[in-house]
């Protein structure tokens, strides 16, 4: 079954709205990642995160009158994407985490779609690499270090395994967003392709939490820690993958990673408005350079400044 040609392509308005949304919930796993992992071991967090997502969409489904499908080709499908969009990734980044600060993580996880835009071009033939296309991740990428901040800049060398750790996460959500096109192909919506991820992510990541934290012997969290739980899992997880999927069927793997110049953005206009935080120059300069980044990708700002060339003339 052939997949989904994307080879036109500017997004139209509700794709960028989606693509927001996403951002913004995404953005929002920080704050309630911030919260839990107060009272609860990372691992704990991350599997609480996919198996409570896993839940809710399941009871949705189920509320729905829908069954999940039982093709083992398509619960393959969902664990090879479980295992490159949550199990590696996750691991290698919480790994790295422990040995870099966070502002150089988020920079090298904003590699992502750099790395899509070259696998695209190489296992695709419908996401060719252009010079807008590369032009515009360079200028996003540019601009979430900018974001981020100098600090950051003069730690990247510094722990390199730790630093290609989180590399290879980032290569890790590149390659499920390429190879998350298929389920499309396959007939499957977005509701049953992000409860199927969230289940095969559940079964992949438990033995892990289970070696790791040993999570029957902790005490048990405040009701703080458990709402954010909640929230990391229903918002950050649950909604934001219906969201993922849904922007991945219609726009293509390259708009979709997108979201991760996005989501500094949304975090840190999360943290203005609700925690206080300080809004820095570098903050809004590092937006500037990430919407003409957007915007380059996009291609509307090749196909106006053609315009205006031709008017000028």
């Amino acid at each position: 079954m052939p997949l989904p040609s994307f080879a036109k392509r500017s997004m139209t308005l509700s794709e960028w709205i989606m693509l927001l949304g996403l951002a913004a919930v995404w953005g929002g796993s920080f704050f309630f990642n911030d919260v839990a992992v107060r009272e609860v071991p990372v691992f704990t967090v991350v599997v609480s995160r996919v198996a409570l997502a896993a839940i809710i969409l399941l009871a949705i489904l189920q509320l729905r009158g829908e069954r999940m499908p039982r093709a083992p080709k398509v619960w393959t499908a969902f664990f090879v994407m479980g295992l490159l969009n949550n199990a590696i990734p996750f691991s290698l980044i919480v790994w790295g985490q422990q040995h870099i600060a966070s502002g150089v993580a988020s920079i090298l996880n904003a590699a992502t779609p750099l790395f899509t835009v070259l696998l695209a071009h190489v296992l695709t033939r419908d996401e060719r690499m252009t010079g807008g296309k590369l032009f515009g991740v360079v200028i996003g990428f540019a601009g979430v270090a900018t974001m981020i901040g100098t600090t950051a800049l003069r730690d990247l060398g510094v722990h390199v395994t730790a630093q290609l750790m989180c590399l290879a996460g980032a290569v890790s959500y590149a390659c499920a967003g390429i190879y998350g096109r298929r389920f499309r192909a396959m007939g499957l919506g977005p509701m049953h392709t992000a409860t199927g991820q969230a289940v095969a992510s559940s079964v992949l990541l438990l033995p892990v939490v289970m070696v790791v934290d040993q999570p029957w012997t902790l005490p048990m969290p405040s009701p703080a820690a458990i709402g954010a739980l909640i929230g990391v899992a229903a918002l950050s997880t649950a909604l934001a993958y219906v969201l993922y999927f849904r922007i991945l069927a219609t726009a293509g793997v390259t708009n979709l990673l997108l979201v991760t110049f996005l989501v500094p953005v949304s975090a840190i206009l999360l943290g203005l408005l609700f925690l206080g935080e300080a809004l820095m120059l570098r903050h809004v300069l590092g937006m500037v350079l990430i919407g003409v980044g957007l915007l380059a990708i996009d291609g509307r700002l090749w196909r106006a400044g053609r315009s205006a060339a031709r008017l000028a003339d």
